[in-house]
């Protein structure tokens, strides 16, 4: 019997080069199909969720998040968190369309809303995304609480969804009327 004993490393490249064929087949095949089938690969789709709302704001975008967080604010909720992308890009030195995501909650909330379910605890704090547009306009996007917490499908949940969608409502109104 005569066996030849290939390098280890062109066993690795091969089988590398095997698995990463298969991976891109798997891909190909069933992937990406499925996520045409569900809608998630149109790119133009501007609320791919239930609940979602977007209002324009008659102010700029700066002014239009200072609003929002004064209106969080005198609505008795917490600000927990700020993101920006246009600012951590002008940090770099690069100018990009305002892009701000606001994480707005309150603990009384979130200890009711973990009792009811500890998997819900992913979806707050509840986001609130601020954009400028390309002609200078700003929009402002969220979902409803209900919306929100309607898949765990727990009436607690739900109860608390109900309590919360007037707040989100008039946070956005506050901050958006002149």
């Amino acid at each position: 019997m005569n066996l030849r004993i290939a390098p280890v490393h062109k066993f690795r490249e091969a089988s590398m080069s095997r698995t990463y064929r298969a991976a891109a087949a798997l891909a190909a095949c069933c992937v990406v199909p499925l996520l045409f089938a569900g809608g998630l690969a149109h790119a133009d789709n501007p609320a791919p969720y239930p609940g979602t709302l977007t209002v324009k704001s008659a102010y700029g975008f700066g002014e239009t998040v200072t609003r929002l967080e004064q209106s969080v604010e005198a609505n008795k909720m917490g600000l927990v968190a700020k993101a920006s992308a246009s600012a951590g890009a002008a940090g770099r030195g690069v100018k990009i369309a305002g892009n701000t995501v606001l994480m707005v909650f309150r603990n009384d909330y979130a200890v009711r809303m973990l009792a009811a379910s500890v998997p819900a605890g992913i979806e707050a704090p509840i986001r609130i995304y601020v954009t400028e547009e390309a002609d200078g306009k700003t929009s402002v996007t969220y979902r409803t609480p209900s919306a929100l917490f309607a898949p765990y499908g727990n009436a607690h949940l739900d109860a608390m969804a109900r309590e919360l969608d007037p707040v989100f409502d008039k946070i956005v109104r506050d901050a958006l009327v002149k």
